[in-house]
């Protein structure tokens, strides 16, 4: 197997997105004329290198959480169970068989990059070979699209990481860049109809697998995918229309806000739980995919997204939809979400988060839910700073 990549996709991060694609394309033409595969840091979707060993040493001087959850994490790292050829989204046990293997296929990755035990390098290998084999998805809904995110974005993470293991061969490699190619690009290349969180998924999945198969093209659209969506999901006053940037631009597709506030999602009156905390996290997933191939879509959304994180977290810590919607009531959901966007807006660049800070502290670090493409962040992104909350 080559060795893997150790150069940025970029080259540099850029502080205004619009100035990125044009400096990117014209550094990235040139990188990849100038070599035989483009030049793309591996591993560098959501994880790299650098990332997963500071988890590792967290874990082997038993420091908390990270000892605990890798502990969680290992008990997911099971042995491969049965493949399938086509999925049919719609039925819900292809649907669940398929999950809990890229659950597996995932745990097993990291388990094996963080412990060192070739059990587990097998076990993700033996997973994703056996996927290879998949030749699409048949349900010819939106659902298909949905479901190819979340578990893309888990065989297509788990994939990146293996890229490191010497018990994968190139050979099988190829096989799974092309049944990506083959069943997953038709359903994430194509945005979803249907709420944001989808096509946030989507893209998700989309960046996790373009870097895998180090294909530029994918990876463009995705960014640029992501720009206009992280516009249309999540409100600013400075925005003079509710959903800027997407063609549905009323109320009712908000489901009808009492109060526009910053950082308002396009779900967040739909329901602060499931929809709106998968779409904030599949968002910050792919900015941080992202930087990690040297673009930085953080820097010309930060008030955008850290208005999200604040609102949403204050809405969690108090139970209150603080006057936004109908329902006064918040959700008692917390999943695993907020660890990207707070490692890198509040640990990277040393932005006051006093809500998310504290969502984090009381909730997500002890129970939050870890589900699908929110897969224990905290193991992989989580800081180990000190968690104190000032009003």
């Amino acid at each position: 197997m080559p060795k893997a990549s150790r150069r940025p996709y970029a080259g540099k991060r850029f502080g205004v997105l619009s100035i990125a694609f044009g400096l990117f394309a014209s550094a990235l033409s040139s990188a990849v004329s100038a070599q035989d595969n483009p030049a793309f840091l591996h591993p560098g979707a959501l994880n790299t290198a650098s990332g997963l060993d500071r988890a590792r040493a967290r874990i082997a001087a038993g420091q908390e959480p990270w000892a605990s959850i890798l502990h969680r994490v290992e008990q997911k790292a099971q042995a491969p169970g049965l493949a399938l050829t086509v999925i049919d989204a719609e039925d819900q046990t292809q649907a669940a068989a398929s999950q809990a293997e890229a659950v597996k296929a995932y745990a097993n990755a990291l388990a094996w990059r963080l412990t060192g035990n070739r059990k587990y390098s097998r076990r993700a290998i033996a997973i994703l070979n056996l996927w290879a084999n998949l030749r699409g998805f048949v349900a010819k809904t939106d659902q298909d699209k949905l479901h190819a995110g979340w578990i893309g974005a888990l065989f297509g993470g788990a994939a990146e990481v293996m890229r490191e293991s010497p018990d994968w061969s190139t050979d099988d490699i190829a096989a799974l860049q092309a049944m990506f190619r083959r069943a997953f690009y038709p359903q994430l290349l194509t945005a979803s109809h249907w709420n944001g969180n989808v096509d946030l998924t989507q893209i998700d999945a989309l960046m996790t697998i373009a870097v895998f198969n180090d294909d530029v093209s994918a990876f463009k659209i995705g960014l640029r995918r992501l720009e206009a969506r992280s516009k249309a999901y999540i409100f600013l006053q400075s925005v003079l229309e509710p959903g800027a940037g997407d063609p549905r631009k009323t109320p009712a597709v908000w489901f009808d806000p009492v109060r526009w506030v910053d950082g308002l999602t396009q779900e967040t009156c739909r329901d602060n739980g499931h929809h709106a905390q998968f779409g904030l996290a599949s968002a910050f997933d792919a900015a941080e995919i992202a930087w990690n191939q040297g673009v930085d879509v953080y820097t010309p959304q930060t008030k955008r997204f850290t208005a999200a994180m604040e609102l949403l977290a204050r809405q969690l810590l108090t139970g209150d939809m603080q006057g936004t919607c109908a329902n006064a009531v918040s959700t008692d959901n917390v999943f695993n979400t907020f660890e990207v966007g707070f490692n890198h807006y509040h640990h990277r660049m040393g932005l006051p988060l006093p809500f998310t800070e504290r969502l984090i502290s009381e909730r997500v670090r002890p129970d939050g839910a870890s589900e699908l493409n929110i897969f224990h962040e905290t193991l992989t992104h989580g800081s180990n700073g000190k968690y104190v909350w000032q009003q």
